[in-house]
């Protein structure tokens, strides 16, 4: 059997496991993360650094081949037929190559199969502004903004633009029209990317990932232009994604002009965990900030400690602090409470609402 059977034979495996992640580390068997968890695969051997390299050259091209050897490391994809594609990202560690496979399943899910707030068909029906969707790594940020992009796929006559490193999620044109461009692929940098989709005659873009100043000026001016853009942030919650936007930038004028930007631009921030059900699988825990005049005002002002309350008392506008999330999974039997109090940000607002629902029930 060669390399190439092999890696195809794990990729199989992952998916018949409906592992989220294979992870190919040498000395190590390969272990897979199947609702949120890390376990080796059973009857495999610990790999070898020539195993690990065979397995990972053998769904790289000649030049991503060559681009990991200078550079130590490469995202990119990999179409594996009508079980999805995986989005790669190979790595030196210890002087020896690895990697990890992230599974991105052909079916794109709906904002309702995958149990989002009703707020996201809203996003979809927008004409402009700048909607976020922020969590930590493996929490399904990617899965969300492919929902919502599918939907406006499904449902609008408009020119939808990506910009990915790789590409994740592929769409095929309904009443859309799509452009999906990855980096190394289908164009050299992110600057140049975003600085050629004005001309591309867009009404929708979305960004793969806002990783430094370059990029969040460009998606905001992108935005500014009367566009509606998507991107993705790594943030632990709805403030601390301004925090991290204003931050990036230099202090003083720098700052003050972005803030202003961003709270002209934005439409809303889903910020979401997934949390381990009582009955297998995860479910999202979402907070979400809309762009109301009180959120504005405190992100122009620098104000964004305010955001937290704002967040909790605006529930008739749609905005819902994670606690409030994470409560409703509970009173529904679809979560612990234990668990709850893991991923809660404020644990004790958290058990006031916990304790709050089941007085009234």
């Amino acid at each position: 059997m060669d390399n190439k059977e092999l890696i195809h034979q794990l990729f199989a495996e992952t998916a018949r496991r409906q592992a989220s992640d294979l992870h190919l580390i040498v000395d190590l068997p390969p272990y897979l993360r199947v609702d949120g968890k890390l376990f080796p695969l059973p009857q495999q051997s610990p790999l070898t650094k020539d195993d690990v390299a065979s397995l990972v050259f053998a769904v790289a091209n000649q030049e991503q081949r060559e681009i990991i050897l200078t550079n130590k490391e490469l995202d990119f994809s990999y179409d594996f037929g009508d079980l999805g594609r995986f989005r790669i990202n190979a790595y030196y560690q210890k002087d020896s190559l690895a990697a990890a496979f992230r599974l991105v399943p052909k079916e794109i899910k709906s904002v309702d199969d995958l149990n989002l707030p009703q707020i996201c068909h809203e996003f979809a029906k927008l004409n402009q502004g700048f909607v976020l969707v922020t969590g930590p790594t493996g929490h399904g940020k990617s899965t969300t903004i492919a929902s919502i992009l599918a939907e406006v796929n499904r449902t609008r006559p408009c020119h939808l633009v990506t910009i990915e490193d790789p590409v994740e999620f592929t769409f095929s044109s309904d009443k859309a029209i799509i452009s999906q461009r990855e980096m190394n692929r289908d164009t050299h940098s992110w600057k140049m990317a975003l600085r050629s989709v004005l001309r591309e005659d867009p009404d929708v873009v979305f960004v793969g990932e806002m990783r430094d100043l370059e990029t969040i000026g460009a998606a905001l001016t992108v935005a500014e232009t009367g566009h509606l853009v998507f991107s993705t942030l790594h943030t632990n919650s709805a403030a601390q994604t301004i925090d991290r936007i204003v931050d990036i930038f230099p202090e003083g004028a720098s700052r003050e002009q972005v803030r202003m930007q961003f709270s002209n631009v934005f439409a809303g921030v889903i910020s979401q965990r997934l949390i381990p059900g009582l009955n297998g699988g995860r479910l999202p825990a979402t907070e979400i900030m809309l762009a109301s005049n009180a959120v504005k005002t405190a992100i122009r002002e620098g104000k964004t400690h305010m955001i937290d309350n704002i967040i909790q008392t605006s529930r008739e506008v749609g905005m819902i602090s994670l606690e409030t999330s994470l409560a409703a999974l509970v009173s529904e039997g679809k979560i612990s409470f234990e668990v709850a109090q893991e991923y809660a940000l404020r644990p004790q607002e958290l058990l006031r609402l916990v304790g709050r629902t089941r007085k009234a029930s």
